[in-house]
């Protein structure tokens, strides 16, 4: 019997898979808790390949396929849901890396999110951005504050994406959700055009040039909230990334704007949990205060870790911070806390302080407890 994506998926939203990968020469592979894990069958071959491709591929995605080699789009199955596929080439045949859509929004708690986030849900203006490597819970992140607000405020919400992944229904607020190739041309032609249709927020699937950088600036220092992802790992590379992508000429009057509409950086990581089984998620944030704003004009970059480190009260942290937090939670074990550091050594120091602290209090303990 000839195999079937809709099978795959089937067997794979069962399995609680986040990812299936289609390649020629082995089975169906699962991503299941962040490991890949092959599944038992005959190997796929090229016909395989080819029959999923023809089946699921519209002429506009097989054109587009043609012309770059590779192709990225969301499709809806009865019985599956939503999920997002990419295709590409792989000697000379199309292969598939599939990401399985959520069903429906996780609460905060079950994600995992600090409170921080609660409160970016609340902003009416300036610029949230949610950053990471890619397959680190952005989009997740991302559906979160969109539905937030769409459960909590009457406004008119546009998302910008590639693709569609989950499919948001109208609740308090109108939702408007345009996919990169099937509604839109481009991330910045569309963005442009967004700011005519009367928007209060807005939300861009992945700042990825100048143009759609300088646009989405725009947008936040006139009065509206504009949440996007970028895939920069922390928060302080992310401001560098930005300086870098304008020419010197700009960048002064770059930074201004910046520091201007920055509202928050939201920097993630999924880590494997110590039992082995499932990701759990580590937050930086990046809270804009008065401090940050002047280092952003300064391009003073370089110091907002410092004042990350130390503003707790604005609700930031560090990776470290929340990585040595995780560690101590039994959450993490201390390899994936060490390996994940920005500086390995504040997460030694402080454990083995604790270590220290720890029998210091043990060697007082005994005859010289209280009864």
């Amino acid at each position: 019997m000839a195999i079937t994506l809709e099978k795959i998926l089937n067997s794979a939203r069962k399995l609680g898979a986040s990812d299936v990968h289609l390649v020629c020469g082995i089975a169906p592979a699962l991503r299941i808790h962040g490991e890949i894990r092959v599944v038992e069958g005959a190997p796929l071959t090229q016909e395989d390949l080819r029959r999923v491709y023809d089946a699921h591929l519209n002429d506009v995605q097989k054109r587009t396929f043609e012309e770059d080699w590779q192709v990225c789009f969301s499709k809806r199955l009865e019985g599956i849901g939503r999920f997002r596929i990419s295709v590409y080439l792989h000697a000379g045949a199309p292969e598939f890396s599939v990401r399985l859509s959520e069903s429906h929004v996780r609460s905060s708690k079950e994600l995992g999110l600090p409170e921080a986030l609660e409160d970016l849900c609340r902003l009416t203006d300036g610029l949230v951005l949610i950053t990471g490597p890619t397959g680190m819970g952005k989009t997740t992140t991302l559906n979160f504050i969109v539905n937030t607000i769409n459960e909590t405020r009457r406004a008119k919400i546009i998302t910008i994406e590639d693709p569609v992944e989950f499919e948001h229904q109208n609740n308090r607020s109108i939702i408007i959700q345009q996919e990169l190739l099937g509604d839109v041309k481009s991330y910045k032609s569309a963005l442009r055009h967004v700011l005519r249709q009367d928007p209060d927020v807005i939300v861009v699937g992945e700042m990825r040039d100048l143009e759609t950088m300088e646009t989405a600036l725009i947008a936040a220092e006139t009065g509206h909230l504009v949440i996007a992802t970028l895939h920069t790992p922390d928060c302080v590379q992310t401001l560098q990334r930005i300086y870098s992508v304008f020419p010197a000429e700009q960048q002064n009057s770059i930074v201004v704007q910046l520091a201007n509409s920055i509202q928050a950086i939201v920097a993630q990581k999924l880590l494997p949990r110590a039992t082995g089984k499932g990701l759990v998620l580590a937050t930086e944030i990046c809270i804009s205060t008065p401090a940050v704003q002047n280092h952003i004009r300064e391009k003073q970059v370089h110091l907002i870790y410092n004042e990350m480190q130390t503003g707790r009260k604005n609700k930031m942290q560090t990776m470290d911070q929340v990585l040595l937090d995780l560690y101590q939670r039994g959450d993490i074990t201390y390899d994936v806390a060490l390996s994940h550091a920005r500086d390995s050594n504040f997460i030694r120091h402080r454990v083995e302080q604790k270590s220290d602290d720890s029998q210091g209090n043990t060697s007082m303990s005994g005859p010289f407890r209280r009864s």
